[in-house]
């Protein structure tokens, strides 16, 4: 039955529609459902925050680990560090289970992953994706803590949206902790976990046509998984994208051993003294000082004028062997190199009506080595895109932190990129001469040094440039 505000609402709708041609309709018809799908969710109805507040103090989460409807039950019983961040926790679910990382996941509290009313923790493609119409909190940013606060407090987790792997975290106990706890260790648990892209299995007879033996599970085995180096860099402030790569490369020696090395490094490693870090960033520090109040003049096609290309050619170690003169920036590439790498990417220098200023930034570093080491770290940190030109950088970035001394292995590097799915168009393996040395991380690090870059040296990593890339890891 309809009121009369209803039949008045259908008349005045027909008369604005009556003289519309086909394609209005269309248009109109599209808006129309653009705009009932946006109102299936207003802002009004969205899920509750169902967080809790972080805590002060550090403490371990006894939780219990359920996949759930298994059976017989699949389990694990965690010691859990209250202040972990979901992507953490869920490092850890898949080393629980034995499970490859391989597919999309996510947390949730309230009731299961896909209510609407649940409060949903997204991995970063689902918070990446242009497509996607889920609303939720990026998972990094939200600690264990703030999901888990009484006993009996639950936390669901998804692995696999195709096999649908649901699992139960639980609450069981709030213990102590301090400075030497552990992120993760396994206190109990039962069965072997079904493999991934096995179709959601969870019965003892089909599992026990996938796995050789259905009821091992060995604590002992667990806990030395999450001995490995990747939690221990996440606990030390490592790049996100390190972590990920760390990851990836788990698998082969090279990559082993390279987070071997780092995890002693810490967060905060040793910073070179000021006197260092004055003699290892000098031509850094004269194109700071040269501008003064008017800024550096350029030749009318844009290039230093001879002199200053003279004076601070003497100064860029990767100058060393140049064959020629050394006084026009166009024939001179090292120079030209550095100095554009000031402009962009460290963001110290910019072009303005022929001359070279100073930005804010390089202003703030004037005469200041330990600040500019700082600008330095940060402009080099890591950002989270996953692009070769992204990951040789970071690759770069971590071997210059564990090199000191030594040559960079741009060998090894190619290496690794070529582990973690980087190939020349052709199909064949990355080779040493695809990584960005002349550009990128590696040409910051290798112009960062007190001592000229002599043949066969050219690479070699100077203690500043080695607490550079540390430093750049951990921004």
């Amino acid at each position: 039955m309809t009121s009369p505000n209803d039949d008045e609402t259908l008349r005045r709708f027909n008369e604005a529609i009556a003289g519309m041609g086909v394609d209005d309709l269309r248009a109109l018809t599209g808006a129309l459902f653009d705009r009932g799908r946006a109102a299936l969710v207003p802002p009004s109805a969205r899920p509750a925050n169902r967080r809790r507040p972080r805590r002060h103090d550090v403490v371990t989460l006894r939780v219990r680990v359920d996949l759930n409807d298994a059976d017989p039950a699949i389990w694990r019983r965690l010691d859990l560090r209250s202040d972990l961040t979901l992507d953490v926790v869920h490092q850890v679910l898949q080393d629980a289970f034995a499970w490859t990382d391989s597919h999309l996941h996510r947390f949730a509290l309230g009731s299961d992953v896909w209510d609407r009313d649940a409060d949903v923790f997204l991995c970063p493609y689902d918070v990446e994706d242009p497509d996607g119409e889920d609303v939720g909190t990026p998972e990094q940013d939200v600690r264990l803590d703030e999901t888990l606060a009484e006993p009996g407090d639950v936390l669901h987790y998804l692995y696999d949206y195709g096999d649908n792997w649901d699992v139960t975290v639980r609450l069981e106990e709030v213990l102590p902790a301090d400075a030497t706890t552990p992120p993760a260790v396994c206190i109990a648990g039962r069965r072997a976990a079904p493999p991934d892209d096995s179709g959601s299995v969870r019965d003892a007879e089909s599992l026990a046509e996938l796995l050789d033996d259905p009821a091992h599970f060995d604590p002992d085995e667990l806990n030395t998984q999450l001995a490995r180096p990747y939690y221990a860099l996440r606990d030390r402030g490592f790049a996100p994208r390190l972590l990920e790569l760390v990851n990836m490369l788990g698998y082969v020696e090279p990559g082993v051993e390279l987070a071997d090395r780092l995890v002693p490094l810490g967060s905060e490693p040793a910073r070179p003294s000021s006197d260092e870090l004055a003699a290892a960033l000098r031509p850094h520090l004269w194109f700071l000082d040269r501008p003064g109040d008017g800024g550096i003049p350029l030749t009318a096609a844009g290039y230093l004028k001879p002199a200053d290309v003279e004076a601070v050619a003497a100064l860029i170690p990767t100058m060393a062997g140049w064959i020629g003169k050394a006084n026009r920036e166009d024939l001179t590439v090292p120079v030209r190199s550095f100095r554009e790498s000031l402009v962009k990417p460290l963001g110290l220098l910019r072009k303005y009506r022929g001359r070279l200023l100073l930005t804010r930034a390089g202003a703030a570093c004037r005469d200041l080595p330990d600040v500019l080491f700082d600008h330095l770290a940060a402009r080099l940190a890591p950002s989270n895109e996953r692009t070769f030109a992204g990951d040789a950088d970071v690759l770069v970035l971590a071997h210059a932190a564990v090199s000191t001394g030594a040559d960079l292995p741009l060998r090894s590097i190619a290496s690794l990129l070529t582990e973690v799915g980087y190939q020349y168009s052709d199909g064949d393996p990355i080779t040493e001469y695809a990584v960005p040395v002349h550009d990128g991380a590696a040409s910051v690090l290798l112009d960062v040094s007190d001592t000229p870059a002599v043949y066969p040296h050219r690479y070699r990593v100077s203690p500043v440039a080695a607490a550079l890339g540390r430093a750049a890891l951990t921004a």
